[in-house]
């Protein structure tokens, strides 16, 4: 025959209500006074008000404009003196060129762009590089082609 110290409960336990009465006295387990003391207590995320104190859609990042592709590189500016230094009359220039010649970054290959910086005296032809038009115009006085 079972005792009773072996019997197993059928149902559960009945919650206790904490700060009703009963065994818990003064503050009931509740700690001290306050709105943690209150019933329904609900404190605000303090994280919440930080966030909403931040301004919107500044700066980099996901706040950056939808429009601007980060991962394109910027154009390496080549000024006319380089090209005249670099370079032999009759040569041709291409980004594949100024990278073997050290102008820009063979890694990388960063789009390059010629602007009219200094002054121009050989006859080069450019292939697949950006020009400014005050280069423009010294490259084609001085007997080159872009293309």
């Amino acid at each position: 025959m079972t005792s009773l110290n072996s019997l197993k409960r059928m149902t559960l336990r009945k919650e206790m209500r904490v700060g009703r009465g009963g065994k818990r006295g003064k503050t009931a387990g509740r700690g001290t006074k306050g709105q943690n003391a209150r019933a329904g207590r609900k404190k605000r995320p303090e994280m919440r008000d930080i966030i909403k104190k931040l301004p919107k859609r500044r700066g980099y990042g996901k706040n950056r404009g939808r429009s601007v592709d980060g991962s394109k590189l910027d154009a390496v500016a080549i000024s006319l003196d380089r090209l005249e230094k670099l370079f032999e009359s009759g040569a041709e220039v291409s980004s594949k060129i100024l990278a073997e010649k050290g102008a820009i970054s063979a890694r990388t290959m960063p789009p390059v762009k010629i602007v009219g910086t200094g002054s121009l005296s050989k006859k080069l032809s450019l292939k697949g590089v950006a020009v400014s038009a005050s280069a423009r115009l010294a490259i084609e006085k001085a007997g080159g082609t872009i293309a």
